[in-house]
């Protein structure tokens, strides 16, 4: 089964995979991205609270959004947290918007980054 039209809560994720005896993906997307451009990894089942990794036909990167205090540079609770705008890049990303040159030049930049608008993190794996 799969996830994937809001962030769906940690019980809720657990319930679904209790109820239905089945593994249970999380994907992060938009329609300008072709709907999924991240996965969670099917079979893992202990895996909550993030939406996986990209998929191979796309790039994600994090922008800085220095007006809200999200940059890559971040440390929450001691440890590197990368946060800012999340944005595509691939061949799963669109063109630009039918006979709308306006709206395609807000949404992709000059290098063809989809800006989503959404605020997102990188999890890392931190040796202690």
């Amino acid at each position: 089964m799969v996830t994937g039209s809001a962030p769906i809560a940690d019980n809720v994720m657990e319930f679904l995979r209790i109820c239905f005896s089945a593994s249970v993906v999380e994907g992060y997307g938009q329609t300008e991205g072709s709907a999924a451009s991240t996965l969670t990894m099917p079979g893992d089942d202990k895996s909550l609270g993030n939406v996986g990794t990209p998929l191979a036909c796309n790039l994600i990167k994090l922008v800085d959004v220095p007006e809200m205090n999200y940059t890559a540079n971040d440390v929450v609770n001691g440890a590197p947290c990368p946060r800012g705008e999340v944005c595509f890049k691939g061949s799963n990303v669109f063109a630009g918007y039918y006979l709308d040159p306006e709206k395609t030049a807000e949404a992709l930049d000059k290098d063809g980054w989809l800006h989503s608008g959404d605020i997102g993190t990188e999890e890392r794996d931190v040796a202690k």
